[in-house]
């Protein structure tokens, strides 16, 4: 058994709003509002290695910290980051400073502050798509490596004390990277990762298996939900979704 990593899960106090905003800003449709916002390339056909797609639930809590997971965008020219700066500026996005100094790429923060990078043209992101990684800031990245190596079937590609990088087994679509961060979780993160197993997969079995890696419980009722959620080795919270 396996499971894939299929979207990147945001709270919002305006899915509707804030899931126009990343639609605009990726070039991606609205696939449904019935909830919140589901977003994903145009012609895609979910769930596919090719993307990790966008899910926004509105929920009232207000942000109050860093999110400790967040997009970086690929761009292909000088030119291309540029230009992609300026609009995101027009659709609302603000430049964030998180401490990050003098770097290549642009810190910038969605119209509901959430932070995202638009990274300067790097090889390894060519042909990604429009997000190049789901970054994710951790303690330890070998830690995270091991447990989200066996998690899922994506592959590791490299693994340091400071950083570890993975992509999907067909090597397509944007890579997860766990990046070494001092920061500790100290709320819930509004911003999550969606997991899913693959079709004639029991869900029961994949869940036990998960916490046999060392996942556990996040303490919330979860009768009503059928998805589980769960907390990886560091506190993050993540969603095992139903078999698709």
């Amino acid at each position: 058994m396996a499971t894939r990593l299929v979207q990147v899960n945001m709270k919002a106090h305006n899915a509707s709003a804030l899931g126009r905003f990343w639609a605009e800003a990726l070039g991606w449709a609205i696939d449904s509002e019935e909830y919140g916002s589901s977003l994903e390339p145009v012609g895609f056909a979910y769930p596919d290695p090719a993307a990790v797609c966008i899910d926004l639930i509105a929920r009232p809590e207000p942000k109050t910290v860093k999110n400790r997971v967040h997009l970086d965008l690929a761009t292909t020219s000088a030119t291309h980051r540029t230009e992609l700066v300026a609009r995101l500026k027009e659709l609302g996005a603000t430049p964030a400073d998180v401490g990050q100094g003098d770097v290549p790429w642009t810190v910038m923060a969605d119209p509901e502050g959430n932070e995202f990078c638009v990274l300067e043209p790097r090889p390894i992101y060519q042909g990604t798509g429009p997000i190049a990684a789901v970054v994710v800031d951790c303690a330890d990245p070998r830690a995270m490596a091991r447990f989200w190596g066996e998690a899922m079937d994506w592959t590791l590609h490299e693994v340091t004390d400071d950083h570890a990088v993975m992509r999907s087994a067909k090597a397509v679509g944007p890579y997860l990277e766990f990046i070494r961060t001092s920061d500790p979780k100290t709320v819930w993160n509004r911003v999550h990762l969606d997991i899913c197993p693959y079709p004639g997969d029991d869900m029961a079995a994949e869940e036990a298996r998960l916490r046999t890696l060392g996942a556990t419980d996040p303490g919330i009722d979860q009768s009503d939900l059928h998805w589980r959620v769960l907390v990886d080795p560091e506190g993050n919270e993540f969603c095992l979704l139903t078999p698709r």
